[in-house]
Parts: C-alpha cells; sequence; structure tokens
C-alpha cells in the first residue's frame, strides 16, 4: 500500500470515535518564532524554503505553491511561531483564519506525513490561546475535533516516518498531543517506548546524532524536551533513556555553540533561530561545561573572547549523509557576538545548484585541491557522498601556549597521492589563532601516485579559503602583504601568510536560512602549487595590537527582515 493511500486511510480510520472535549491542562507556549517573519506574514508576504510569494490579502492556502520543499514549511504550521512572535490583533487574526481554513479543507488527509503531523500538532497546542480565543463554541469543537483525528492518525503511521529528525517529530508530536487532550493518554504507551528507543539507537554515547549537523542535533534535542516536560506537566516520570539523551546532548551543544550564542554551521546546519539554544539548554536542566574532546567529530578552542570549531571526522554516509558537506578540517571563528571565519553554510533553500556548491569543499574555511573536493559523489547522481575523506590521526592539547588541535585526512591520498594535515593554535587570551597546513606524501603508495602528477616541473593546484562574514569589512593592507578585517564590534584583526602562497581578496557568499538570495561577502584566498612531497603554508590571523581585551559590543541592531 502506498504511502498516500495509506495515510488516507489512517485518516479515515481516526475520525472514527468521540473526539477530545478540551485540554488536561492549559497548555503552556514551547516554541520561539521570529518576530519579522511574522510581520512579512501578516503584509503578505510568504518566504518559505527559499521561495517568495507575495500575495497580500490572500490565504496561505491560496498561494501558488513553487516545491514541495515550500509545501511541506506551509502544512508544517511553524509559521505560527512567527506570527505568535508578533502577538497583535492582526498577526492572531491571520493564524486563526489560516488553522480554521486548514480544518475545513485538509480533514480527508491529502498530503498528510507523520512527520508534518507531528510539527503541526506541537504547534497548534503550543498556540491553543492564541487560536481559540475570541472563537464560538462550533469552532472551538472543530479546533479539538481535528487535533483528536491527527493524533490518532499518528498513533497509528508514526512507524512510517523515516528515522532520525522525522520520526523525533512524528514521535515528540502524538507524546505532547495524548496527553494534553482529554481522552487519549493511552496512545502515548507506544509512542514513548518508541521515543525512549531512538533515543538509544540515535544519540550516540558522545551525544551526536548520525547527520553530524550541529542545527539537527538543537532540534532533536527541542523535541526530547518537549516530551520530557509534557510528562512532567501531566504527573508522569520520562523513561531513564529518554532523560539520558538529553544529559549526552547537552554538553555537546554547549561544545558547538561559538561566543555568540550561534552553532557552528556544519552539514546542512545554520546557526539556529535566535535564543532557542538558550531557552533549550535551560528547559532541559543539564547543567556544566561543554565536552572535553570532540563533540559529534568536532574540535573546539576556546578562549578569551574568541571560539574556533574544527570538523575533524569524516562527513556522514548512508541515510545520514543526504546533506553531509565535504568540510573535512574546516574551522570557523567567531570573536564576541561576531563571526569573522565562517562556512558559506547550505544552499538548500536557493536550489539545487547552490545546494551542490554549499557542499563542496571550496564552501569551506580548509584547503581544497582545484576540481576535487576531499569528498565526493558517487557515480549515478547518488546525494550521498561515497568517496568520504578519513581521518588520519588527530590530536588535541592544552598549555601555557594555548589551545591546540592537529588532524590529518586522507581524501586525496588515493587520487593525488596526498594528505592534508593542519595544526591550529589559539593563544591563551583568545587574540591570536596560528594556522600551519600540510600537503604531504606519506607513504610509499602515495609518493608513486604523487610523482607522474608533479613530474616535469609541473604541480597540483590548490587553495585555502577564509569565507569572511558578510558583517566583517576586508581590506588587502601592508603592501598586499596582509588583510586588515574590521568587525562592528570595533575589534581589528589582522591576517598574514607566510609568502609561499599567493594572497587574494575574492567574492564569496554566505547562505543563510530565511533570506531569498545568498548573501554577499568575501574570501581571503591562499593560492599555490604543490610541487613536491611535502608542501607546508603558514598563516596567523590576530587582533591588532590596540585592540584591547574588553569592548563593550553594544551595537545590536535589530534583526534583518528575510527577503
Amino acid at each position: 500500500m502506498g504511502l498516500g493511500i495509506g495515510n488516507r486511510l489512517a485518516v479515515w480510520q481516526a475520525r472514527a470515535g468521540r473526539p477530545a472535549q478540551g485540554f488536561v491542562s492549559q497548555p503552556e507556549p514551547r516554541s520561539i518564532g521570529h518576530f519579522a517573519r511574522g510581520k512579512q506574514l501578516v503584509a503578505g508576504n510568504f518566504l518559505f524554503a527559499g521561495h517568495l510569494v507575495e500575495a497580500p490579502g490572500a490565504s496561505i492556502w491560496d498561494i501558488p505553491v513553487p516545491d514541495r520543499a515550500f509545501a511541506a514549511e506551509v502544512q508544517g504550521f511553524g509559521w505560527l511561531d512567527d506570527l505568535a512572535a508578533v502577538g497583535d490583533l492582526a498577526a492572531r487574526k491571520r493564524a486563526q483564519d489560516w488553522t480554521y481554513s486548514w480544518i475545513a479543507r485538509n480533514e480527508r488527509g491529502r498530503g498528510w506525513t507523520p512527520d508534518l503531523a507531528g510539527r503541526r500538532l506541537i504547534r497548534w497546542i503550543n498556540h491553543s490561546a492564541f487560536l481559540l480565543i475570541g472563537r464560538g463554541a462550533e469552532e472551538s469543537a472543530s479546533y479539538f475535533r481535528a487535533l483528536t483525528v491527527q493524533t490518532r492518525y499518528l498513533a497509528r503511521r508514526w512507524p512510517h516516518a523515516p528515522l532520525g529528525l522525522p520520526r523525533f517529530e512524528a514521535l515528540t508530536g502524538l507524546i505532547v498531543a495524548g496527553l494534553a487532550l482529554d481522552g487519549l493518554r493511552d496512545l502515548t504507551g507506544p509512542a514513548l517506548a518508541a521515543l525512549a528507543r531512538d533515543c538509544r539507537r540515535e544519540v550516540d554515547a558522545q551525544g551526536g546524532i548520525p547527520t553530524r549537523s550541529p542545527e539537527e542535533l538543537l532540534e532533536v534535542f527541542t523535541l526530547i524536551n518537549w516530551a520530557v516536560l509534557a510528562l512532567r506537566e501531566a504527573g508522569r516520570d520520562a523513561p531513564a533513556d529518554i532523560t539520558a539523551a538529553l544529559d549526552r546532548i547537552a554538553p555537546t551543544l554547549r561544545s558547538l555553540r561559538h561566543a555568540d550564542g550561534g552553532l557552528a554551521r556544519f552539514h546542512g546546519g545554520g546557526r539556529g533561530l535566535e535564543g532557542r539554544l538558550d531557552l533549550a539548554l535551560a528547559q532541559s536542566g543539564v547543567r556544566g561545561g561543554p565536552r572535553h574532546g570532540l563533540a559529534m567529530g568536532f574540535a573546539r578552542l576556546s578562549a578569551g573572547r574568541s571560539t574556533v570549531i574544527v570538523d575533524c571526522a569524516p562527513p556522514p554516509g548512508g541515510r545520514a549523509g543526504r546533506s553531509a558537506h565535504a568540510s573535512t578540517l574546516a574551522f570557523e571563528l567567531t570573536s564576541g557576538r561576531r563571526p569573522v571565519i565562517v562556512s558559506c553554510g547550505s544552499g538548500a533553500p536557493f536550489g539545487d545548484a547552490w545546494q551542490r556548491a554549499g557542499r563542496a569543499t571550496p564552501s569551506h574555511s580548509t584547503l581544497s585541491l582545484d576540481g576535487f573536493s576531499s569528498s565526493r559523489f558517487g557515480k549515478g547522481g547518488d546525494e550521498v557522498l561515497a568517496d568520504r575523506a578519513p581521518i588520519l590521526g588527530l590530536q588535541q592539547a592544552d598549555d601555557a601556549g594555548g589551545h591546540h588541535v592537529s588532524a590529518a585526512h586522507g581524501g586525496w591520498s588515493a587520487t593525488h597521492g596526498l594528505t592534508h594535515g593542519r595544526v591550529l593554535t589559539l593563544d591563551v587570551q583568545g587574540r591570536r589563532l596560528t594556522g600551519t597546513d600540510l600537503l604531504e606524501a606519506r607513504t610509499p603508495a602515495e609518493r608513486k601516485c604523487l610523482a607522474p602528477l608533479i613530474g616535469d616541473g609541473r604541480g597540483i593546484p590548490f587553495a585555502i579559503r577564509f569565507h569572511l562574514h558578510p558583517d566583517v569589512d576586508a581590506q588587502v593592507d601592508m603592501g598586499g602583504s596582509a588583510v586588515s578585517l574590521a568587525l562592528k564590534s570595533g575589534e581589528i584583526w589582522v591576517f598574514r601568510h607566510d609568502g609561499r602562497a599567493e594572497m587574494r581578496l575574492e567574492p564569496s557568499v554566505l547562505l543563510e536560512k530565511g533570506r531569498l538570495t545568498p548573501r554577499a561577502t568575501k574570501q581571503i584566498v591562499l593560492s599555490a602549487l604543490a610541487e613536491g612531497f611535502e608542501t607546508r603554508i603558514g598563516w596567523t590571523l590576530a587582533k591588532a595590537q590596540d585592540t584591547p581585551l574588553a569592548i563593550r559590543d553594544l551595537d545590536r541592531e535589530e534583526l534583518p527582515v528575510p527577503i
């Protein structure tokens, strides 16, 4: 039986029986929305999955749907968070009109999936007061009837949600709704057992998930949190496997958080919605600092106002690898509340071409060979990275000289006979990052592979890229031997290198979710040729000497309207 037919049959079956008449207790809103996006929705500007549809006065259900990703975001009702963040009469009217219109149009189950139903249920319950205030008895009854049908539907269909985030959404939606609505608690038993099993299976001993996406890890953590809070409000204890998953994930998220409060942007994830990480950590009640050693394959260097986060593991493969990036040994640097060095990010909201480009090694702040990412797609158009760079060595240390990480990968060992090694040191004050990038033929087999590629005076072109955040003002300085980076905080960082490469300042982009187009920015590029069995490039990124240790960074502009 196809998923579409199975979903519709499950909806038909879920319509049988007495609907819930109300909530066991008044639910508390938990999810955070984006005020600017809410204002745009009120104005009739619908921005989902990278597409902008301008339709002032139109219902969200009457606008043209550009693709399936757009439709999924609309059907998931995440936009309720944004309208609730605005909270005025106009926002409430749209939230209510669009929700009750959905109820009238979608009782047959067309286009339903378990993950979207779970996401939708959570938003409807989170914002129940926002949706019910001022509505009549008939509409309130239709609201609770629709909640009941979706909850019973999920009780039948959650096993069809793919493992990972979609399954967590489906199960959490079922648990939250089953505990909140009167007469439906019996539906939560199997879901709780399944959630405990997935927490044990999907969250590893180091608090990571298979996709290695920091933002997706935050989403999973938030969903588990909501399930635990719903259980507590119902006077029930959460299974040990569920609370243990929170205990494992919290220190990992703290390790993946930059000094500005945002997450490292790797493997399809962005920085996360403003304030969401802090709220999730506070709601979990899990205390303590960042994890020691690697966190989900990432190394963290932190001192003073600076954080450096380095991808020190191969990209994920298999079912978890569809959004994996060839970012091995790439790093990001943040100073205070100002990102400096970044990854370009996920191009998924901007179309297939941008998505593929964003996954390539040149879109990350690391070394790449011309025309060859460190990990590569397999043949036949598969979207999973089949040829993934293995980690050949990793060391971390702290001493009087600072915080150190040294790692190497063999992504080009078979194709070029080269191993890429990278050594990074952040000094104890967080004012100076020192780096060395090494291309080396380490073994006889690698030298045999490399020799014909560099013979007769030839070399292998490579580039070391440092993508800058759009808010960084970069200028070539000191006669072309340095680049000055001015931050909005007033800090000045200076990039220098050892003169063994050609340095240029080139265009780049930042691919941010919630925007219609990529943001233009710049990148520092060190270009050279690998002409022997060992090529070494050194560089530094340091605060200017007159930059004070403490800075009052009060210039906090409003987040931009995302169009």
